[in-house]
Parts: C-alpha cells; structure tokens; sequence
C-alpha cells in the first residue's frame, strides 16, 4: 500500500488538524498509517525546528534556513519516511518539500530551481505520490491564526503579509506546474468540508 502523501499550504490553512483528523479517519478504516511533520518527526530534526522557529534568530540567513530545513528533511526521510514506506504503510506529512520551494525560495528570493537543487541532494528523488494544497488567501489564513491562542507562535509569524503573499503566488504556480501530483483543496470551508474533500481526494489516489 505504501503512499505518501504531503500537506501543503500557507499559515492557518487548517492542514495540520485535518491531518489528524484524516489519521484517525484512515486508522479506524484499517488502513495502516504513519502521521508525521516537518521540519520535525524524529529528535534530530525536532531540534532542528527548534532553531529554525525560534523568534530570537532573527538574523538568519536565508541560505541557512534553506539548508537546515534540507537538513532536517534527509534526516526525518531515513529515520522515518522511508522505513514506514518500505513497511507498506501511508505516509501523510505535514509539509515537505514544496514548502521550501516557496518559503525559501519565492519568498526568501532564493530561487526555486537553487533551493530544489539543495533539496534534490537531501531527499534522493523521495517525491511525495500526492500532495494536498489547502489553498486560503493568506489574509484570511492570518486573520485565523490572530484568534487561535493555543497555537505555537514561530518566526514565520513575524513575517510580513507581503511576505506569506509571496508564498501563496508560488504555492499557485507549483500546482500549476505539477496537477497530476498536486491537488487543490479549497480551505475556505468549515472543517468538516475540508476533511471531506481531502478525504475523497485521497481515497481517489488509493
């Protein structure tokens, strides 16, 4: 069975409480499922997070970043990625390689093709089978995260909006780029319309 399947999106799309919504959907359908994120997954990549977020780290290169999300992604994907693929498991992650594409390179100002180079080196030809992108304008997707008060504050959060504009045009560019791997999911809706038609587009690609 092994798949493995990616959530994509800006900040406050809702694509990691659909993830684990999804988890426990597929779980209790007998699926075997492994639910992961990044940067994070495994302790090494974990502490790499830790570095990357942290709001006091102001001063970081671009190209810093852009190696140790790259870093930490190698890591996550031998640990835990690949094993659970080789065991015949679904995979579903919480970013993964897109999301430097845009981060780091549209909105950085990187480049796409020079932060896919990095990533080719981390990742080996690892793509996702399906990537889920939930697609909400990045005012709305801030204004959603202003009212969630239990959610982790990262330096992404101190980023402007032109800034997470920035990663929304690159998002909409990759998924023109890529429609057979990518598929869209309007994050508009409540939650349990996104969980639907995520859910669907995954049981169409089973």
């Amino acid at each position: 069975m092994n798949v493995f399947i990616t959530f994509e999106g800006g900040e406050g799309a809702g694509k990691s409480t659909i993830l684990e919504r999804l988890t426990e959907r597929l779980t209790a359908e007998g699926y075997p499922v492994l639910a992961t994120r990044e940067p994070g997954g495994i302790p090494i990549a974990e502490s790499i997070r830790e570095v990357i977020l942290d709001t006091n780290n102001t001063m970081m290169d671009a190209r810093t970043e852009a190696l140790l999300y790259a870093a930490a992604r190698r890591q996550h994907l031998v640990e835990k990625v690949i094993p659970a693929l080789q065991a015949g498991k679904i995979v579903l992650c919480d970013r993964f390689v897109d999301s430097s594409l845009v981060y780091q390179g549209a909105a950085r100002g990187i480049g796409i093709e020079e932060v896919f180079q990095i990533n080719q080196f981390a990742i080996a030809d690892q793509m996702p089978d399906l990537t889920l992108f939930f697609d909400i304008l990045p005012e709305n997707g801030l204004k959603r995260i202003s009212k969630n008060s239990d959610r982790e504050q990262n330096r992404l959060d101190l980023e402007s909006l032109a800034f997470h504009q920035d990663v929304y045009r690159a998002y909409m560019a990759l998924l023109e780029k890529f429609p057979n791997r990518i598929k869209r999911i309007d994050a508009n809706f409540g939650i349990l319309e996104v969980e639907e038609q995520a859910y669907n587009k995954i049981k169409e690609h089973l």
